[in-house]
């Protein structure tokens, strides 16, 4: 039987803090499933979900403190396999783009859950727009919507609400 874990890491960001973590889930005979890093601020940030025999799990959540001597600080989550299969829902993929300012997350995110739409992946991005050198607030997702919410609903919510946010907002399905 397996074991599926969610380990959180961060850690200040240099050369070797991936190999020190797959390193450690190999020699449990962990397989790395999914996993979301990036630089932000200096520091390394990730998520990955991996899987290992259920005998070695235990194992390996006690050795995982030991990364801080690798200058990274790790946190775990025992997760149900079951659930950690890939979501085989239709997805949505959403792309906004508009002048930064605060709360484009929060009102974008409140609109797709009052219609019980699931993130699964947001990346977002602040840059300088190309010729004003403003910041320009950018934003890519995948999204789960419920079976009896259609793609048209979905859109025409975030319309209405670009408006508002003056925002540029594309989406389509992802199938």
């Amino acid at each position: 039987m397996a074991r599926a874990l969610v380990l959180t890491v961060i850690g200040e960001d240099r050369p070797g803090l991936v190999e020190a973590l797959a390193d450690l889930v190999a020699s449990h005979e962990g397989s790395w499933d999914e996993s979301r890093m990036a630089r932000l601020a200096g520091h390394f940030a990730g998520v990955v979900q991996v899987h290992l025999p259920d005998e070695r799990a235990d194992a390996l959540i006690e050795a995982l403190p030991g990364l801080a001597d690798r200058g990274l600080s790790v946190s775990v989550v025992d997760s149900d396999w079951s659930l950690a299969s890939v979501d085989h829902r239709r997805s949505i993929r959403l792309e906004l783009v508009g002048q930064d300012r605060p709360g484009i997350v929060r009102e974008i995110s409140g609109a797709l859950a009052s219609l019980g739409v699931s993130v699964q992946d947001l990346r977002t991005v602040v840059e300088s727009a190309p010729m004003s050198g403003e910041p320009l607030f950018r934003a890519e997702a995948e999204l789960a919507p419920p079976e009896d919410v259609a793609l048209e609903r979905i859109r025409d919510a975030l319309e209405r609400l670009a408006d508002e946010l003056m925002v540029d907002v594309s989406l389509e399905a992802a199938d």
